[in-house]
């Protein structure tokens, strides 16, 4: 019923939201005779803010269509190598391997970026994606809206997000392989090497994990808090919503993308408020290119899409609740999840000293599980002076965090 609630409270605010974007361009066209009414700009500023706070947003896109490699810009063509009903594996190409005097590609690195199935999609990585294209040949996990799924493709459990991450990892080879995980999806992509190990099965050569949940019990942050404190039934009775008619995935069970925004937004209310203040204020000062900034930024924040039910309660369980995985009680499909099975892959852990989501020593807890790499195969960073997303994007990412990156992965490639 809240979903439902929710749809007709868009579909009514719809016409305004429609309304505000036109006459805020209506008063802030120079050829409009509307620009020269006193006030224009100050209603053309209120009129987009409006818009903007009430609008629809859409899925993004990731929008890199070409990369500089030695100082030359070449293509990037977007492909989908394999569809599954809640997830696409996108790869990257790059069209620069025959080019005279650039240095062939091929023998780049792969990379599979694994992300986060929590919120915001795949597009969060944009920066992360762009960055890695410089020296690698890179693929991403692209999850699908779970109110884009039909019910006849059945529930989508955390073990099959495990599946889905070894089908990935085979489809494109493991034996050359680097693995990036950033934040939530350390916890699955470590149980699926780790049950791949156990099978004999070739494991990627490196696993790369930023700020994840590993073992919460390190240094619990407001998120885990929330896990800890309440009781399954709360998540299932408060959070857990039927997605309603027309969308596809009508009658699916979901953890509903509007109330996970509303989640973000209540960690840090004063921040969000502050920043539409500043868009406001630029757009009267005529500053462009701030104005601009913060559309991305929330053109980006404030597309979200829906979880499978089945997964979130099961990750909340097992990953926060439960602590399964450090605690060595966790089995998937009868197998269980042992990380020192793990021998012929290198591990990179990477934390940020400020991080709110995802504390200290929760990513370096797979340290101590990994026993079975040895120590000079392993390697932990902390990120000074970045938070949760300085870690993957920003200038944080791309001057401290990636040049370590790149090296690990130089150094744990086939020569």
């Amino acid at each position: 019923m809240l979903y439902q609630m929710h749809e007709l409270g868009r579909a009514w605010l719809a016409p305004m939201t429609y309304y505000a974007d036109a006459m805020s361009k209506a008063f802030g066209a120079p050829g409009s005779w509307l620009h020269t009414v006193p006030g224009a700009s100050e209603l053309s500023a209120g009129y987009e803010l409006f818009y903007r706070l009430g609008k629809d947003y859409e899925k993004p896109r990731f929008e890199i269509h070409e990369v500089e490699i030695d100082g030359r810009a070449f293509p990037v063509v977007e492909r989908e190598t394999l569809r599954k009903p809640f997830c696409r594996l996108l790869h990257f190409k790059r069209f620069a391997d025959d080019v005279e005097g650039v240095q062939a590609l091929a023998d780049d690195p792969t990379v599979l970026v694994v992300a986060p199935l929590s919120g915001h999609h795949a597009t969060l990585l944009r920066d992360t994606v762009r960055t890695l294209l410089r020296d690698h040949d890179v693929y991403i996990t692209d999850w699908v809206d779970a109110r884009m799924v039909p019910v006849s493709e059945g529930p989508f459990h955390l073990d099959d997000y495990i599946a889905y991450v070894e089908e990935f990892i085979r489809t494109i080879g493991a034996a050359d392989l680097h693995v990036i995980s950033v934040c939530q999806p350390t916890v699955p992509v470590l149980a699926a090497v780790s049950l791949m190990a156990a099978r004999g099965e070739t494991t990627p050569r490196s696993l790369v994990m930023m700020g994840g949940p590993i073992d919460t019990r390190e240094n619990p942050t407001k998120v885990n808090d929330l896990a800890t404190h309440r009781p399954m039934s709360w998540f299932e009775t408060q959070l857990i919503h039927p997605v309603p008619a027309p969308f596809p995935g009508a009658g699916r069970r979901v953890y509903p993308g509007f109330l996970q925004h509303m989640g973000f937004v209540a960690m840090n209310p004063e921040r969000h408020f502050e920043s539409h203040w500043d868009f406001y204020q630029n757009l009267l000062e005529g500053d462009l290119e701030d104005a601009a900034s913060h559309r991305r930024f929330y053109d980006e924040y404030n597309a979200v899409l829906d979880m499978p039910a089945e997964y979130y309660l099961d990750t909340v369980r097992i990953v926060f609740q439960q602590h399964l995985l450090p605690k060595g009680e966790w089995e998937v499909r009868g197998q269980k999840v042992d990380p020192s099975k793990i021998k012929g892959t290198a591990l990179l852990t990477i934390e940020g000293e400020l991080d709110d989501i995802s504390g200290r020593g929760q990513t370096r807890a797979a340290q101590k599980l990994c026993t079975g790499i040895p120590e000079s195969d392993r390697e932990h960073f902390v990120v000074e002076g970045a938070g949760h997303y300085g870690i993957f994007s920003g200038r944080r990412w791309r001057t401290q965090v990636y040049p370590k990156v790149r090296d690990f992965f130089v150094e744990h490639s086939k020569n």
